[in-house]
């Protein structure tokens, strides 16, 4: 399958970002063993934890935040933008890139930049309506755009024209079979083999708002029978948990692979980030989104579709309160033929292959 020497991946500064830059560089790799990737990030990002560990080249270059309203004018003047198109234009040149693909982030805006002066193609693959500055820059030099969900070209009039492709995903999510796997998954964790269990997280850093409400909850959850595994966030403090409760209530600072989480649960609560969605659409694990309130609604826009199919509830964070938990979530992880109905819609909702759809529409791009 042809064409691609070199391959250049921008994305960084968070998650959201730099997994489906993973995931899509996998896939690659194993279409192509011998294709060069290269990948660019910033000297600060979150990049330069995930990237190198798995066995990619990342150059740093300088990149800078840009405002969140901008146009082309405020490109030609700062002088900081241009070192870092220079810099990321030395990169493209050195790997002699054949085509740029971008995730976002602020790293990403330098290397269109580069490419589009050299007449590389460029690929943008966003996630979010509407969609981050960075890649709105960056679709004025491209049109070939791909998207992760099937709203994001309704509600944005930007990404009308844009593929749906689904968002990259590890393989670990893609090829997960939560039934064959949910013993084994509980073992690991100290969970019961028996129970409903409830799975917790609010994002790689945690959100305070949904620690409370569950561990508020930990008393009503573990009398009506359902054990709770609980990813607190690298960054938020220790929760109290009665220490004698009659069934499990494990806690745990990070889970670097969710893909055990996901198998323990059968029913998951959690923020409403993108990546998030798309791999308990992917895996078919019914959930209870709190989208995060300081923002623009993206995550309340990226969980809605799931909830309107049937594969999921929405709760404001200014409503989360450990009475709503036991009033809804309780009931509902005590219902398997309810959850059974859900986890079948949200399957049917989300795509385990945006990888290689990815692939193809790069493949598209540079052949074009």
């Amino acid at each position: 399958m042809g064409p691609l020497r070199s391959v250049v991946l921008a994305g960084g500064g968070t998650g959201g970002h730099i997994y489906p830059l993973l995931a899509f560089a996998d896939c690659l790799r194993r279409h192509d063993p011998g294709v060069r990737i290269t990948c660019v990030g910033t000297p600060r990002g979150l990049e330069n934890e995930l990237i190198p560990p798995h066995g990619y080249d990342l150059r740093q270059i300088p990149a800078y935040q840009l405002p969140r309203s901008m146009n082309l004018n405020l490109l030609r003047t700062p002088d900081r933008m241009l070192k870092a198109s220079r810099a990321a234009g030395k990169v493209l040149d050195e790997v002699r890139a054949d085509v740029v693909v971008g995730f976002g982030g602020y790293v990403s805006v330098p290397a269109y930049l580069a490419a589009w002066r050299r007449e590389l193609p460029i690929v943008i693959h966003e996630v979010n309506v509407p969609p981050g500055v960075a890649n709105r820059l960056g679709m004025k030099f491209t049109k070939h755009v791909a998207v992760g969900f099937p709203h994001q070209p309704q509600q944005a009039e930007s990404l009308r024209d844009a593929r749906v492709v689904g968002v990259p995903l590890r393989r670990g999510i893609t090829g997960l079979d939560r039934v064959a796997q949910r013993a084994a998954a509980r073992a690991h964790f100290g969970l019961r083999p028996d129970l409903p269990t409830l799975f917790v997280s609010g994002g790689s850093q945690g959100a305070r708002s949904i620690n409370l409400a569950v561990s508020g909850a930990a008393k009503e959850l573990a009398r009506a029978g359902v054990q709770v595994l609980h990813v607190i966030g690298a960054r938020n403090e220790g929760i109290s948990v009665p220490s004698d409760l009659p069934v499990p209530y494990v806690t745990l600072p990070y889970l670097s692979e969710m893909e055990l989480g996901y198998a323990a649960a059968d029913l998951m609560l959690c923020r409403g980030g993108a990546m998030t969605v798309a791999e308990v659409a992917a895996i078919g694990l019914p959930a209870i989104y709190v989208p995060y309130p300081h923002s623009n609604q993206e995550q309340k826009r990226n969980a809605l579709p799931v909830v309107e199919a049937g594969g999921g509830l929405l709760v404001d964070d200014s409503e989360l309160t450990p009475g709503w938990v036991e009033q809804n979530v309780l009931p509902l992880a005590r219902d398997p033929r309810r959850l059974a109905a859900m986890s079948a819609a949200v399957a049917s909702y989300g795509r385990r292959d945006g990888d290689e759809a990815l692939l193809d529409f790069v493949y598209e791009a540079v052949t074009r």
